[in-house]
């Protein structure tokens, strides 16, 4: 770990997660029991989770927004369809082709 002090003299930001993983890892005879402890250090100094969780929400945006695009895209066809003044059927009458 560096000094523990930020750079305007006072603390890191990460420095109360380190004292939790050195007070576990010191009282302890298995180091892995410590996992967690390591785990938010490392989280405070990397911030690897929250990038993750920051992409996935990225992904879905975008996702979102392609398929917004694509339900509007299809809605334009459809308007410009009918302002065309092509008739339409409603569906009043079936034309199957066997002359009923």
């Amino acid at each position: 770990m560096a000094s523990g002090f930020g750079f305007n003299g006072g603390r890191s930001r990460c420095f109360a997660f380190w004292q939790e993983f050195s007070k576990c890892y010191a009282e302890t005879d298995n180091p892995k029991e410590c996992k967690l402890q390591a785990d938010d250090y490392l989280e405070c100094l990397h911030h690897t989770k929250e990038a993750c969780r920051i992409a996935r929400a990225k992904a879905i945006k975008e996702e979102f927004v392609k398929k917004v695009q694509h339900q509007a895209a299809e809605g334009r066809k459809i308007a410009d369809v009918l302002a065309d003044g092509v008739i339409t059927g409603v569906g009043l009458i079936q034309r199957d082709g066997t002359g009923k």
